[in-house]
């Protein structure tokens, strides 16, 4: 059964940093484009980052550019989500989400086929 866990979430104050883990359960994450989401209250799932199967292609919001990296460590089966500089705005439940053998990638909920639960980042004084 293919699983992805997200963890790191958590309270951080304006300004801190926080890095979260997708790991995956039940398969190689190597051959899988992997994305992250945010949904906050209210609002729809939005797309912020992302990084193909072959790691040549990366994708990051306007949002988040220049303060977000998506990265993918293979001996841990996991893709990292640092995350610095980070605003009230920031606040939301944060999702990983990942589709095979995908040498590009985008922010649309549309191309991934497998999805973690969430975690939720909360930035607030």
């Amino acid at each position: 059964q293919l699983q992805l866990v997200e963890s790191g979430g958590g309270l951080v104050q304006p300004g801190g940093s926080l890095r979260l883990s997708c790991a995956a359960s039940g398969f190689t994450l190597d051959y899988y484009a992997i994305g992250w989401f945010r949904q906050a209250p209210g609002k729809e799932r939005e797309g912020i980052s992302c990084i193909s199967s072959n790691d040549r292609v990366t994708y990051y919001a306007d949002s988040v550019k220049g303060r977000f990296t998506i990265s993918r460590d293979t001996a841990k089966n996991t893709v990292y989500l640092q995350m610095n500089s980070l605003k009230p705005e920031d606040t939301a439940v944060y999702y990983c989400a990942a589709v095979p053998w995908a040498h590009y990638c985008s922010g649309s909920t549309k191309m991934y086929a497998y999805w973690g639960q969430g975690t939720q980042v909360t930035v607030s004084s």
